[in-house]
């Protein structure tokens, strides 16, 4: 929803990257930004109203990022899109930082600017492993944020590494960057960026999928 400069950014790269990509925006003046070489589709309406998400396609869609020029609307789509459609990636643009702590309580992931936006909702949206943060020049060592399942809430970060094999660079917390120690416990809505090889990034990413092993 929303096809300003990150909204239509957006729908590019995933296009450019094989996926099916609808766009939402009010204006339909706004699509002018895809091109012409754009396939995917373009829907005008209101991307929180539900006979225009339908149009759009978002009862099978994979993901759904909410990028337009208001707060209100993008919490109020990407609601709509995960309670009522259950849609299972979606992610918020929100300007104000005490409301992105907020609906990072409510477990809508939030980002905000413009590159940096493009960039983090490609992490979420994409399968894993699509879009490592970092690459040194010669492309063995990655910083990737990874996806890990709920059943991690609550393990320490000494677990997460032994179980995985990796290092955890740092992570995000309520959009607060900090670096953790052997004690620190993973908690709901926390991002985990790893630091690994390139060749192992797969492997880790399928462990901290899984159910962790017992205590």
């Amino acid at each position: 929803m929303g096809c300003g400069r990150v909204g239509s950014t957006l729908a590019l790269s995933l296009e450019r990257q094989g996926h099916d990509v609808a766009i939402i925006d009010s204006n339909s003046a706004a699509f002018r930004r895809l091109g012409r070489s754009f396939e995917g589709k373009r829907v005008t309406g209101l991307g929180f109203d539900r006979d225009t998400l339908i149009e759009a396609g978002v009862e099978s869609a994979y993901a759904f990022a909410a990028v337009s020029s208001g707060d209100n609307s993008n919490i109020l789509a990407a609601r709509v899109a995960r309670e009522t459609y259950g849609v299972e990636h979606v992610v918020a643009r929100i300007y104000d930082p005490g409301r992105a702590a907020i609906y990072q309580r409510l477990g809508i992931p939030t980002v905000g600017t413009v590159r940096w936006t493009s960039d983090q909702m490609l992490r979420r949206l994409l399968p894993q492993g699509s879009v490592p943060e970092h690459t040194d020049p010669s492309g063995n060592v990655v910083i990737a944020d990874v996806s890990v399942n709920p059943a991690w809430i609550g393990r320490r970060v000494s677990q997460l590494e032994s179980t995985s094999g990796a290092r955890v660079a740092y992570l995000t917390r309520l959009g607060d960057g900090f670096l953790p120690n052997p004690d620190t416990v993973y908690q709901d809505g926390d991002l985990i960026h790893v630091l690994t090889t390139a060749s192992e990034l797969t492997t880790i990413e399928r462990v901290l999928d899984q159910v962790p092993p017992a205590l």
